[in-house]
């Protein structure tokens, strides 16, 4: 009881104009807005970007309004929530303009080849192919975005003070991967084995596709135990928001990887608890085709320096929240 008045409680000092998050979401609705105009001739359905991106300002607004009207930590949390749930929106978006160029999954695909002499999402899943690796391997996978929210409501009840920072670490390295995945277009094996055949694949033969994934979103199903629990919960999750798109780096490593540094600084417990599911879901990357090992590895070096420049960007621009 005591808890949910202090969270519905008026605060005394409430902050005022637009939280980081806030900013820095409506920074990045601009960019893709301006975007949309430039390659407004090539894209399918522009004006219904512009108007869903015209949508998410005005419910930014009217959270703003919401706190303005009741300011308490659950209205804060609402307006902070509200711009880490729009990353569902923000993800498939990044398809509609990497879709544009034409794919580079045969590049990658023979780097990986050249480097390991097989490709390592298939040999992977051959080699673990039993129903305990399969729904292991998916469990971890279906864990990111438990991961994300359990990081988050764990600094908005236990370390409430660097709550905001968190939150702007988060949404602000999701959105330096979004910008990259928007003008490198990599698929993953998942896409791009189904394109060329997997008889391809396996035979170290990686054809150019062009412009392929622009009308095809097709992709291979999952390796493993298609029964098990947690294959079908990442099937059913890959078919309501996967597309072709943010396959290097792999953001699921890279943000898994942010997670685990915000947790090792916030309480040593929180880490140990979180460790098992990140190792599971680094290598379930790999496992299920989503990518390349390459792209594993680049999304753990990426990590480090994406979160040093989004913290530097917190605490240059926002230190003061």
């Amino acid at each position: 009881m005591a808890l949910i008045e202090d969270l519905f409680a008026r605060s005394e000092k409430p902050l005022r104009g637009l939280l980081a998050v806030e900013t820095i979401g409506l920074l990045y609705n601009l960019l893709t807005s301006l975007l949309v105009g430039c390659f407004y001739s090539r894209m399918d359905h522009p004006e219904t970007m512009l108007v869903e991106h015209g949508c998410i300002l005005l419910g930014t607004v009217g959270l703003y309004l919401l706190y303005r009207g009741y300011a308490c930590k659950m209205t804060l949390f609402f307006r902070v929530v509200g711009q880490l749930g729009l990353l569902a929106y923000w993800y498939p978006e990044t398809y509609e303009f990497n879709k544009l160029f034409p794919n580079l999954d045969h590049l990658f695909a023979g780097w990986e080849q050249m480097l390991f002499d097989c490709q390592p999402a298939i040999t992977f899943s051959q080699y673990c192919s039993g129903t305990l690796w399969s729904e292991a391997f998916n469990l971890g996978y279906f864990s990111y975005y438990p991961m994300i929210f359990a990081v988050v409501l764990f600094y908005f009840f236990a370390r409430n003070e660097r709550f905001l920072r968190v939150s702007f670490i988060v949404l602000g390295s999701f959105f330096v991967y979004y910008l990259v995945y928007m003008f490198l277009p990599v698929t993953g094996p998942q896409y791009y084995f189904h394109a060329i055949g997997l008889d391809n694949a396996m035979a170290g033969i990686f054809p150019e596709v062009g412009n392929y994934f622009s009308t095809h979103c097709e992709m291979l199903p999952g390796p493993g135990d298609a029964d098990g629990l947690f294959y079908g919960l990442v099937e059913q999750s890959q078919a309501a928001g996967e597309r072709p798109t943010a396959a290097f780096p792999s953001s699921h490593v890279g943000i898994s990887t942010i997670l685990m540094i915000l947790a090792w600084r916030g309480k040593r417990m929180l880490f140990v608890v979180l460790l098992p599911f990140y190792l599971l879901l680094c290598c379930a990357t790999v496992y299920i085709q989503a990518h390349y090992l390459i792209d594993a590895l680049a999304g753990f070096v990426s990590a480090i320096g994406v979160f040093l420049f989004v913290e530097w960007l917190y605490d240059r621009f926002w230190g003061w929240e």
